[in-house]
C-alpha cells in the first residue's frame, strides 16, 4: 500500500482563513442561526442541477422578482441559496426560492450556495421555516401551513414545535388553528389581504344562519378587518336580544339580611369544627374562594 503523502503543516499566522461572512448581507447572518450554517459548504452550482420542492412560501410578487433578477444582475447574488445535497449529484432548494426564480428569470447559469449534508427532514423544515419567517413579505398563512407540515412531518406536540422553530407557543396554536381551516378561507385571506384575527374569530362563532352570513362576507372581501368583524357580531347580538334569544344572567345573591363576609366566615368556622381529611377540607377552601369570587363581582 502506497504511503499516504499529506501537504506540509502551516503555522497559524500563515494560514489563510476565507471569511464567508463578509459576503453575506448583516440581516441573513442574523436570520440564520448556527444550526443553518453548520457544516455546511460555500459552492457554486448550476441553476439546472437545484431541485425546487413545495416550499414555505407560495405567494410571490412577479413585479419584486423582476427587481431582484435586475438587481442580481448588476450587482450579484449577495445572499447565497441554502441547499442540500441529495447524494446524487444534485441538490434540493431549502431556502431562497425567490432569488432562484429571479436568477432563472434572467437565465443566468450558476450561483453561490451554501450547501448541507446528512440533515435530517426535521432539521431542514425548521430551517426553511425560520428563514423564510423572519421575512416580512411571508404571508401569515405561509406560515401557519409550514407550522403544519413541520407537525405533521415530526409529530411534534406545540410546546415542541415552539422549541424547534423559536415561536410562541401562542402563535403555534393560532397558527394551527388558522392552517386548519377549510382553503376557501385561507385563498381569501391572500386575495383580500384579510387580517388574521377575522379568521380565528369567525372560526369561533356558534354554527347557524349568522355564521354562514358573516362567512359569506369575509370570502366576499367585505369583511377584511378585525372591527369590521366585530361591528357586524355585535350587530348581530342586538338583533338577536331583540328577538329574545339574549337574556342577561341574574347575578347570585345572599338570603336576606346575611352579608358576603358573614356568608364566608361561617363556611369557614363550620369545616374548621368538621372531622374531614386534609382533601376534603382543600376542596370546601377552594369552594369558599369560589364562592368570594363570584359574590364579589
Amino acid at each position: 500500500m502506497a504511503k499516504k503523502s499529506f501537504a506540509p503543516r502551516q503555522s497559524k499566522k500563515s494560514r489563510k482563513t476565507i471569511d464567508y461572512s463578509s459576503k453575506l448581507k448583516k440581516d441573513f447572518l442574523e436570520i440564520s442561526n448556527e444550526k443553518l450554517l453548520e457544516g455546511a459548504r460555500l459552492e457554486e452550482v448550476k441553476l439546472k442541477d437545484i431541485i425546487v420542492k413545495d416550499q414555505v412560501r407560495t405567494k410571490f410578487n412577479d413585479s419584486s422578482i423582476r427587481e431582484l433578477a435586475n438587481n442580481i444582475k448588476v450587482n450579484g447574488l449577495i445572499q447565497p441559496l441554502v441547499l442540500h445535497a441529495d447524494g446524487n449529484g444534485r441538490y434540493v432548494l431549502i431556502c431562497g426560492e425567490r432569488r432562484f426564480r429571479a436568477m432563472s428569470s434572467v437565465e443566468l447559469e450558476k450561483c453561490p450556495c451554501f450547501i448541507l449534508d446528512e440533515k435530517t427532514p426535521e432539521e431542514l423544515m425548521a430551517i426553511q421555516f425560520s428563514e423564510n419567517s423572519s421575512r416580512e413579505a411571508l404571508h401569515y398563512i405561509d406560515k401557519a401551513d409550514g407550522i403544519l407540515s413541520y407537525q405533521k412531518a415530526t409529530k411534534s406536540s406545540e410546546r415542541k414545535i415552539t422549541a424547534a422553530l423559536g415561536i410562541s407557543k401562542s402563535e403555534v396554536h393560532r397558527s394551527l388553528m388558522i392552517a386548519k381551516m377549510p382553503k376557501k378561507f385561507k385563498e381569501a385571506a391572500k386575495l383580500y389581504n384579510i387580517e388574521k384575527y377575522v379568521l380565528l374569530e369567525l372560526d369561533a362563532l356558534e354554527k347557524g344562519p349568522f355564521k354562514r352570513k358573516v362567512e359569506k362576507k369575509v370570502l366576499g372581501g367585505e369583511v377584511t378587518k378585525r372591527a369590521q368583524l366585530k361591528k357586524l357580531i355585535n350587530q348581530g347580538s342586538v338583533v338577536a336580544a331583540k328577538k329574545g334569544v339574549v337574556k342577561a344572567k341574574k347575578k347570585a345573591s345572599l338570603p336576606h339580611g346575611l352579608t358576603a363576609n358573614a356568608f364566608l366566615k361561617i363556611m369557614q368556622n363550620k369545616s374548621k369544627n368538621m372531622d374531614l381529611d386534609k382533601e376534603t377540607l382543600s376542596q370546601i377552601k377552594a369552594l369558599v374562594e369560589e364562592t368570594k369570587q363570584v359574590l364579589d363581582n
